[in-house]
């Protein structure tokens, strides 16, 4: 899962991003609106978490942005604001959910978590390839109803390849999946790492990973 926090609380925001990075989420870090705009121009999120008092502006006005755009990306609002009428604004703006400050960071990961399921059940329910059953919802995989245990990085990544079944993924795209921009120590070929233990894990699976040169990678049936 991908993640950008929209939060100018540089102390609340560096424990948030710590707790995250250690249950395998890749989060970037904007401290204003327009930070925030910058991010969202050129990456796709799982989901936003937005702080509405930022030093620019509201997070209310970009989440409005967004909905306008008809951008669906799941919304998690961060208030010090305990108004209900507070909440049901940010709410029929088309926030998803919302959380009080302060908070407690294991709540912030179950509601995220909750998030991420319900979009994805939106996307669709189970899929099979091969001997491969792979369930978004459940955050689950299994090859011949035997379960695999895969890493939060690595059942990403099997979930990217898995919904673009038959498509090449570059190595880029797939590096934007897992990785977020303050991970500036870890370079491209820690997707050909990943790819390589999925590779393992799969070989009973039916399934290939093919490795196209050049190109990327790109997941179908195995013959």
């Amino acid at each position: 899962m991908r993640l950008l926090l929209v939060e100018d609380a540089q102390d609340m925001a560096e424990a948030v991003m710590i707790r995250l990075a250690r249950s395998g989420m890749a989060c970037d870090l904007a401290a204003s609106l327009d930070e925030a705009r910058g991010f969202l121009d050129v990456q796709r999120y799982d989901v936003i978490i937005l702080d509405i008092n930022l030093p620019d502006g509201l997070g209310t006005d970009l989440l409005a942005e967004l909905r306008a755009a008809q951008d669906r990306t799941p919304v998690l609002m961060l208030t010090a604001l305990f108004s209900v009428d507070d909440r049901v604004t940010a709410l029929n703006l088309g926030a998803d959910d919302y959380l009080v400050k302060p908070f407690d960071h294991r709540e912030l990961e179950a509601r995220l978590q909750a998030l991420h399921r319900r979009e994805s059940a939106q996307k669709g329910e189970e899929i099979r390839v091969g001997q491969l059953c792979f369930n978004p919802t459940a955050q689950t995989a299994s090859v011949r109803e035997e379960p695999l245990h895969l890493t939060r990085r690595e059942f990403a990544l099997l979930a990217m390849l898995i919904r673009n079944r038959g498509k090449i993924m570059s190595k880029e795209r797939l590096f934007e999946g897992l990785f977020s921009f303050n991970d500036a120590d870890v370079g491209l070929n820690a997707i050909e790492l990943y790819i390589a233990r999925l590779r393992k894990k799969l070989v009973h699976a039916g399934v290939v990973i093919e490795t196209q040169r050049g190109l990327g990678y790109r997941l179908d049936l195995d013959g």
